[in-house]
Parts: C-alpha cells; structure tokens; sequence
C-alpha cells in the first residue's frame, strides 16, 4: 500500500512537472511563431507604408506645383487635374498641396463634392511637421469625408524656405482586409494605444486601455480621428509572460457575436513595435493546443515510473553524444590551428618571394639603363677631368676668376651626377608592400629622371598631361614608381623601333572613386596575338638578351595588390597605350600585402 502510494504520488508530481514544463515550452514556442508572424505581418505593412514615402517629396521637383507656389504661373484648377493624374497613377487616395497657412490649394479630388479645396487644416500634426521642414507622418480620420487613411507630408522649399506642403493620404483598407482571413487576430495601435488598423472590425478605434484627459482633449483639438468615440477593448489580462507578451482573454461585452465566436477562450498577445510612430502590432494567438498538449504531457508522464528509466537512458546517450561531439571539436580545432599555421608560412614566403622578384624587376631595368647611364656620367666625368686640369694651370698664372669660374662648374656636374645616382640608389632599394598615398607628379618627375639616359639616347619626347584633380593615388609609392619607369621604358623602346623621334605620353584622369593613369605611344601598337599574353611572366616581344619577360607580369601583380588594375590596347591613331586604374585618396582603403 506504501509503495502504491510512492507511485501514485511519483505519478501525480511527474505529471504536474509534465504539466508546467508542457505549458512552459508550449508557451514559448508560441511566442517564436508569434514573433515570426508579427515580423511578416510588419513587412507587409512597412511595404505598403513605405512604398509611397518618396512622393511628397518628389513634388517638390514638379514644375507645376513650384509654379503655383512661388511665381503664380499655374493655376489651382491646373495643379489640381495634374494632382488628378498623378493621383490615379501612384493608386493613393488623394494628393494636395498646401499653402504656407496650411490651406489647401490644389487636390487630385477637386471634382468631387466634399473636396479637400481650400480647406483650413493648419490644425494637422502633419502639417505642423512639415512646417518646420521636416517630412511628418500620420494616420487619421478625414474631417470632410470621415474616412480613415495614412498621411505622409513632405515640406516644399523653394531657395531654402517651407513655401508649401506636399500631402498624400494612402489607404490602408486593403491590407486590412487582408488581415481578416487570418485565424489569429492582429491589430495595429498608434502611440496611444489606439487600434487603427484591425482583423476584427469591432476592435477598430478602440484603446487597448482607458484614454487619459490629457489624450483625449490632444484627439478632440488635432480631431485625429474626428470626434469618434475611442472605447476601451475588452481584453482582460490573465498573465504577464515577458515585456511584449501577456496571455488574455475577451470579456466579450458590447460586441457582436460574431466576433465573440473569433476570441472566445485564452490568447497569447504579442507586441512588436513598428517605425518611427510608435506603432504597435499585436497579435492573438489561441492557446488552446499548448493546453491540449500540456495536459497531454501530463498523461503520458503519470503511465507509469518507466518514464523515468526512459529519459535516463536518453539522458545517458545524449551525454555521451555531447562527450563525442566535444572530441570531435577538439580535433577539429586542433586540425584547424595546424592548417592555419601552415597557410600563414605559406603565405608568408610567397610575399617574400613576390617582394624578392619586384626587386629582381627593378635591378633589371637599371641593367637595361645601364649603357645610357654609363653615357650620361661619362660625359660629365671628361668634362671634370678638362676642366680639373685648366683650373691647375689658371692657378699658376694666378688668373683666380677663371679658377673660380671652373670650380663651379665641377661642382654643377659634381650635383648633377649626384642627383642621378641619388635617384637611382632610392628606386632600387627594396620597399615594403603597404599601400599609402602616393603623389603623381612626384613619382613621375623621378621616373623621368631615371629614364633621362635613354631619353636622350633615342631622342624621345615625353609629354605630361596630369589633371588638378588626379594627381594623388593610394598606392605604395616605390612600387608604383617602377611600374610607371617600367611603362615608360616599354613605350620609348617600342616607338623608337619606326620612329626617328619617338613620342610618348603620359596623363592622369579622375573617374570617380578612382584616377585613370595612361601612358600611350606613338610606336607600332599591340598585335592580337602580343595582347593575349602580353601579362605572362616571361613573355617577350623583344630581342634575347634584352628582356627576361617579367616587367609586365610584376607590373600587373603591384597593381592588383593595390586594388586596381592593368590593362592595354592599341589607339585608333596608331601606337599602344597602358592604362593603370587605381583608388583615389578618400574610397575604401587599398589591401595590404
């Protein structure tokens, strides 16, 4: 008898448990499909709001309503047919303008009877909104034909003063209507709880509780809503689950009983705010199956104590699940760091290599300079050793202004050498990847004097165009440098090949977030087939020895890893041209390598 006892009292605390945790989860998971639902139904509602938000202030841009309001040159009867057709394609309710009083001076219902022509609604919090320059939104009742609608206004400001306000009224019947096949109940309530649109049209213009004075003397003077009676909804709260969800129930006093059938028993009330109006959706959803579940729970665990061995058994494998899964993390995780260790060695030594060969491409093309440059300092260097041996002689005659006079020409050749070896010491050292801001002007000054020998060697006449507005890149300078001498190198050598005076240009031009760098030339152009692997590494057009085929690959790979890109083409005049397209100061920052 004791144990019949244990048993059935083990069964009766099982089954409460069962019971409690049945309704708890029920419950909740009653709220997530409430939540899912609310979200939708927000959607909806936020689409058919905000589709037609851009009207009002689209009016502004009108012609024929900046002619109404400020020069006079359109009448209120032209406005008005024009707000008639705009009214009829936009599929609002109705449009109009008013003045800066707040009087209406044109409406697309101008032909109607109860039109809104010059009507005083100065009085409308959308106006008030509007008035000080700011868009206003508002839903409400019309005064003259007592129907309800969604006003969106929008000032218009003509030299920076409100001259006038945009008006449209949309109607939100529709999607109401809608709502009312829905098995659950949804009603949206303004800021002061007060239900403007509903699924069940009983509960339209009523408070989900009692208007304070204060409110209700706002609604008589703004008559939001006409002067209709805003009674209390009859719904009575049960329990307080969370802060936007309460189960309720309907009193159901002073309704039809149709709408009693639709709200009869306990619900579940979930709030969502919605925009800026302080909107409020809220949504019934019947408890009656998380009941009807909870009780069923309650059976099933008071059946006998087997229940308990069975989630024992389940417990133990579920713990044994989670010690498997925990392994099989670790490992994974343990697999992960390995193979992000050996992703960062790898990346590492092919930034090391890629640095290795940039360097190898600028010792490079100082070796391709090197005849010109051996030519430009000898001739400087005979001119020292002339003029070092007159100024020997001019010093025993004691001709000391002669002497003076040759010391400053050494010394003139002496920075003039100095320059170049300087310049060509800064291009040929290695430089970091990170990309900074780099001067066009600057890097283009120093390619040139770089390139001074073999200018001079072919007689090349090299033009700069650069716009005012495109003269600096995010780039990394050195790096960009030896594009630019590259390019520059290419153009000289290629023109100088059916040109006795080979011309090359170069220019810059904004486009946007980013600067267009051309250089273009007036030598024999590309071929199709030279154009298809004109960016292989160690593709060639020129003579063995001359080239090792790398100058465009390593090119093309500096340009990329600043976020821009290399191209070439032929010019319908004759000659090629390169194009180097690169992010101007100010767009989102280059990647760094």
């Amino acid at each position: 008898m004791l144990l019949l006892t244990l048993i059935v009292s083990l069964a009766a605390i099982a089954g409460m448990v069962a019971y409690r945790v049945g309704e708890a989860l029920g419950l909740a998971s009653l709220q997530d499909s409430a939540r899912q639902r609310l979200n939708l139904y927000a959607l909806t509602l936020r689409h058919e709001v905000e589709k037609y938000e851009y009207l009002p202030k689209m009016l502004e841009l009108d012609q024929a309503v900046v002619g109404l309001l400020e020069r006079g040159t359109q009448s209120s009867l032209e406005v008005s047919r024009h707000l008639e057709r705009l009214n009829e394609r936009a599929k609002t309710r109705v449009i109009y303008i008013l003045g800066r009083q707040g009087h209406v001076l044109a409406t697309s219902n101008w032909q109607q009877a109860d039109s809104y022509l010059g009507e005083d609604l100065s009085y409308r919090h959308y106006f008030s909104e509007a008035r000080q320059g700011r868009p206003g939104f508002f839903f409400g009742v019309g005064t003259t034909r007592g129907e309800a609608g969604y006003y969106i206004s929008a000032p218009i400001s003509l030299a920076g003063h409100v001259m006038g306000v945009a008006v449209i009224k949309v109607d939100l019947d529709r999607l109401q209507d809608s709502w009312t096949h829905a098995q659950a109940p949804v009603i949206v309530s303004d800021h002061y709880g007060v239900a403007i649109l509903s699924s069940v049209p009983a509960w339209k213009f009523t408070a989900n509780q009692p208007l304070t004075e204060d409110v209700q003397q706002y609604l008589r003077e703004t008559r939001q809503y006409n002067g209709l009676p805003i009674a209390p909804l009859d719904l009575l709260t049960q329990k307080v689950l969370s802060r936007d969800a309460q189960l309720v129930s309907w009193s159901g006093t002073g309704t039809e009983s149709e709408t009693e059938d639709q709200v009869r028993g306990l619900f579940l009330a979930q709030t969502l705010p919605f925009g800026a109006n302080g909107w409020t959706l809220t949504l019934f959803l019947p408890t009656d199956l998380v009941y009807s579940m909870a009780r069923l729970y309650a059976g099933l665990a008071a059946l006998g104590i087997l229940s308990f061995f069975v989630m024992l058994i389940s417990w133990y494998l579920r713990r044994q699940q989670q010690r498997d899964r925990a392994l099989a993390r670790l490992q994974l995780e343990r697999a992960h760091a390995q193979l992000e260790r050996k992703v960062e060695e790898r990346t590492r030594t092919l930034e090391e290599t890629q640095a290795g060969l940039i360097h190898a491409g600028k010792l490079a093309v100082i070796g391709q300079l090197s005849t010109g440059l051996a030519h430009e300092l000898n001739q400087p260097l005979t001119a020292l050793r002339t003029l070092s041996g007159n100024t020997i002689r001019f010093m025993e005659r004691g001709d000391l202004d002669t002497v003076r006079a040759n010391l400053k020409r050494i010394n003139d050749l002496v920075d003039s050498m100095g320059a170049l070896t300087s310049q060509l010491k800064q291009f040929a050292r290695k430089s970091p990847g990170h990309s900074g801001l780099a001067d066009l002007n600057a890097i283009i000054d120093h390619a040139l004097l770089i390139l001074e020998p073999s200018i001079h060697q072919h007689r090349a006449t090299i033009h700069v165009q650069l716009a005012d507005d495109a003269g600096r890149v995010l780039c990394n300078p050195n790096r960009l440098e030896q594009v630019i001498v590259n390019l520059l190198s290419n153009a000289i050598d290629a023109a100088s090949t059916q040109n006795a005076h080979p011309v090359v240009q170069i220019s810059s031009q904004r486009q946007g977030q980013q600067v267009a760098i051309r250089v273009h030339d007036n030598g024999p152009g590309l071929s199709e087939e030279v154009r298809l692997h004109l960016f292989e590494p160690f593709f060639t057009t020129k003579d063995s020895g001359t080239g090792l085929g790398l100058g465009l690959a390593i090119s093309m790979s500096i340009i990329q890893h600043c976020g821009g890109r290399l191209t070439a083409d032929n010019l319908p005049s004759g000659g090629a041209v390169f194009t180097i397209v690169l992010p101007f100061p100010g767009a989102e920052k280059c990647t760094t390598h």
